[in-house]
């Protein structure tokens, strides 16, 4: 009888009958993510796929501050939600209960699967103690992108800090309706700046451990009427070259893997559900990788605004198909299940979008460290660093708009008292996406002067009027304070409500805060008159999140500024412009209309939509293009003034013939010649001169803001790569036309210090020896005869003209009021016609001749 050994038996029946242990490649981070990706979603129910592409929202967990767990346990169960949120919440708040919902997340599902937490942070971390910075109009006004970069970055360590990963910004919409109420919240009316700006800010944060999102998708900066939501019209080449630029750049340039979809419609299709707009152009044009996130509402909104889908189910199938993927505060995906299971949509169609949404989870590092206890750059709330970034933006947002006689900056040794006057005198201003609109938690201006006055200057202060009433009981007393005093400052403007928090008063800017008329609201412009009306020198400081329209005060008021919402150090901010400390060097990122019927009033426009006739008129001489005024705009993009001045010189291109894989490089002279030390933004513009379908009258393509020291000469060089010159045809298509493009330099959009032209291909030789054709008689008058040469000259619509300048040699004569001109000349010889905002016309006349001419405006 043999003796087996008891431990041999147990070992070979425990091995043959125990299962392997399975490799859970999801957890495992030294596998390539599309194979994580492809192992996780195989393991995931339908219930838990469906989760992931939705939403765990505030109200359904939170009992005002506190996390309710009853409450997250009975809503989630054993799924783990894609995203969650507590904007309600203070960022103390969010910090000590956004981990206890990611913990629950994380060790009481059966996945494990981490939730993208969520906050908005347009201009700061949307909750109670976050840093306040200035607004977006307010940071596109310094044209300096590395300040964006900084301002994602300080952020960022806040938001790693609290424990939030997602943040609903940039916003990078191009505007071109001033009446809409979110003007401020884009950074401006050009496509160049907005994907600048915001292509800093997404590597802000993307290299400080943050997931930004693109905002908001499709054509929707320019809304019919002004109106919130309302569709834009467009055609294709505005929609590629306009709206959707910056989305295109970015994406191109980073590695954002979020985007928020619009609200809106264009084409008579919902942005949200539109295939080609999602699909077509975001996915296979542009190569976007990541997930489409709703904005809130948007799904629901198919059905009971655009009225585009029957119910939940039709709303969830049509923009899924379309390419959105994740599902915000409504409930239209809770219908999936049911409908999935019964074979009336392809499961597929949402293992896509969960697909997209895993995939950015672990690209961003999620299942690595759910808590965001690793990452590398945290810092306390409203630190040091940040809140000195938030002046230093402030500082540079500052435009000087009218400076007559030098009456800026204010001499705080000659000065004895000071009226600090207006609405937005003693009141923060923000701007909206923000979590306080309380004095408590920034500095108004009228502290900020107090400040920097001291006891050498005494201040007298009284608010005038609100924002918004007609009521001007409170204006005789502001007049009093400016009779007793040397100087008087006066801050109108607007006001934008705080972030799903109460705010007393109303609001007339800000998400769903649009006006019919840009004129100063209230009573706020009759105040401005009745403090200009004592004689004492003024100053009007306009604090708002857009462009209003203000004729009358740049007519009269000798000094204005603007000061958008500049965050919570901007009382000191405009105290240090107002009396010389900081030399303002902002430029508008938007144009200034003269009334809201001159809107829309951008700058980059088409050649025929500023009027043909180039007549202004007025009520005492009513004119043509508007009869009793004219197209032009009260400030244009890129204007801004400083307390220096600066000369241009020596501006040159580096060659004149380029091929489309060039760099045009110009380089321009520019030299401080004033008294103090300033910042520049040298400006390059871009014509073509003759395109297949018309180019704009001229396009931002460089700029860069330089410091200057009083007698410093500096050489700016700024490049374009001729590929961004491209046109673009009625397919979306790009293609670059070969001919001559001018090249301005200047300080705005209308100020030209130089033009240069290159071309792309080969020069035109005969249009270029017409061009250099010396216009001059080739024989001399010996033995020319002398002939009548008579006419009419008339516009486009056989309209005379009169003061038509028709000269022959050294000899010219005017054409009278019915256009009609005659005069002896010698044959063979060459007649210029001329007058002032018109194409001048030379003609070769060689005998007796009635001519009658046509000329068309420039």
């Amino acid at each position: 009888m043999r003796i087996i050994n008891l431990g041999i038996v147990i070992f070979i029946s425990l091995t043959a009958y125990s299962k392997p242990v399975e490799k859970v490649i999801y957890k495992d981070s030294s596998y390539p993510v599309e194979k994580r990706v492809d192992d996780l979603l195989n393991r995931m129910t339908l219930d838990e796929k469906i989760a992931q592409i939705s939403h765990l929202h505030s109200w359904n967990v939170f009992d005002v501050q506190l996390l309710n767990e009853e409450k997250l346990r009975k809503h989630c169960g054993d799924l783990s939600f894609g995203f969650y949120e507590g904007f309600p919440l203070s960022a103390e708040a969010c910090k000590k209960e956004f981990h206890k919902i990611q913990k629950y997340f994380v060790e009481n599902t059966r996945l494990g699967i981490p939730a993208f937490s969520v906050a908005e942070s347009l201009h700061g971390v949307v909750h109670e103690g976050a840093t306040i910075f200035p607004q977006n109009i307010a940071l596109g006004s310094t044209f300096n992108p590395g300040l964006a970069y900084e301002k994602a970055r300080m952020i960022s360590g806040e938001l790693n800090t609290i424990g939030i990963k997602q943040v609903l910004a940039p916003c990078v919409d191009v505007v071109r309706d001033l009446r809409w109420g979110r003007v401020e919240e884009s950074y401006s009316e050009d496509p160049l700046l907005c994907s600048l700006m915001g292509c800093s800010e997404v590597k802000g944060y993307l290299e400080n451990g943050i997931s930004p999102m693109l905002k908001h998708y499709g054509p929707h900066g320019n809304p019919l009427g002004g109106l919130n939501l309302a569709s834009v019209e467009c055609g294709i080449r505005d929609l590629y070259d306009v709206y959707l630029k910056p989305f295109e750049y970015i994406i191109k340039n980073t590695d954002v893997m979020a985007v928020m979809s619009s609200y809106n419609a264009w084409n008579r299709e919902p942005n949200s559900s539109s295939y080609y707009l999602l699909t077509e152009i975001l996915r296979n044009k542009f190569g976007f990788r990541g997930y489409v996130y709703s904005d809130w509402g948007v799904v629901d909104m198919l059905k009971s605004f655009h009225k585009t889908a029957e119910n939940d189910f039709d709303a969830a199938c049509q923009v899924l198909n379309a390419g959105l993927d994740v599902e915000a505060s409504s409930s239209c995906f809770v219908t999936l299940k049911e409908k999935i299971e019964n074979g009336l949509m392809d499961e597929e169609v949402i293992n896509q979008s969960v697909r997209r949404v895993l995939r950015a989870k672990f690209e961003l590092g999620l299942f690595e460290d759910p808590y965001m206890q690793k990452a590398s750059y945290k810092l306390p709330l409203r630190n040091k660093s940040s809140v000195e970034l938030s002046k230093q933006i402030a500082d540079e947002s500052v435009v000087l708009l009218k400076n007559e006689n030098n009456i800026l900056p204010l001499d705080i040794n000659k000065i004895k008292s000071i009226a600090v006057i207006g609405p937005n005198a003693n009141q923060v201003q923000f701007g909206d996406y923000t979590w306080s609109k309380d004095n408590k938690d920034g500095m108004t201006p009228l502290e900020g002067i107090k400040q920097k006055a001291g006891n050498k200057i005494r201040v007298n202060y009284q608010k005038g009027c609100s924002i918004h009433s007609l009521d001007e009981s409170g204006i005789p007393k502001a007049v009093e304070a400016v009779k007793n005093s040397d100087v008087a400052v006066v801050f109108v403007g607007s006001s934008s409500t705080a972030f799903v928090r109460y705010s007393q008063e109303p609001s007339t800017s800000g998400e769903g805060i649009d006006l019919h008329d840009i004129f100063l609201t209230g009573c706020q412009e009759k105040l401005i008159k009745e403090v200009y009306s004592v004689g004492k020198p003024v100053v009007v400081v306009l604090v708002v999140g857009k462009p209003f329209a203000i004729p009358w005060v740049k007519d009269n008021i000798p000094a204005i500024l603007v000061q958008w919402y500049a965050g919570e150090r901007a009382g000191e901010s405009i105290a240090d412009v107002l009396f010389g400390d900081v030399n303002p060097s902002g430029r508008l990122s938007f144009s200034f209309p003269k009334s809201t019927g001159h809107l829309p009033v951008y700058y980059n426009y088409l050649p025929t939509d500023k009027g043909y006739y180039k007549e202004p008129g007025c009520y005492d001489k009513p004119g043509r293009d508007y009869v009793f005024s004219d197209p032009k705009c009260l400030w244009p993009f890129g204007y801004g003034l400083s307390y220096t001045n600066f000369k241009y010189t020596n501006a040159k291109v580096n060659k004149e013939f380029f091929n489309v894989y060039d760099t045009i490089k110009v380089d321009v002279d520019v030299e401080n010649v004033g008294k103090v030390k300033g910042k520049e933004v040298v400006q390059l513009y871009v014509r073509d001169v003759v395109s297949k379908v018309m180019s704009p009258v001229k396009e931002l393509k460089a700029f860069k803001k330089e410091l200057l020291y009083p007698g410093e000469k500096k050489t700016i060089r700024l490049s374009v790569p001729v590929h961004s010159l491209y046109s673009t045809d009625n397919h979306g298509k790009k293609y670059i036309e070969e001919g001559q493009f001018d090249i301005y330099i200047g300080g705005n959009s209308e100020e030209t210090i130089a033009i240069l032209s290159v071309y792309i291909g080969k020069r035109d030789k005969e249009q270029a020896e017409k061009n250099e054709q010396l216009l001059i008689t080739t024989n001399s008058n010996n033995g020319r005869k002398e002939i009548i040469f008579k006419g009419t000259v008339r516009d486009v619509q056989a309209t005379p003209i009169g003061g038509v300048k028709v000269q022959v040699d050294d000899e010219f004569v005017y054409t009278d009021k019915h256009g009609r001109y005659q005069m002896r000349i010698k044959e063979n010889s060459y007649a210029r016609f001329t007058k002032p905002n018109y194409k001048e016309q030379i003609l070769h006349v060689n005998s007796d001749i009635e001519l009658n001419l046509r000329m068309i405006k420039e």
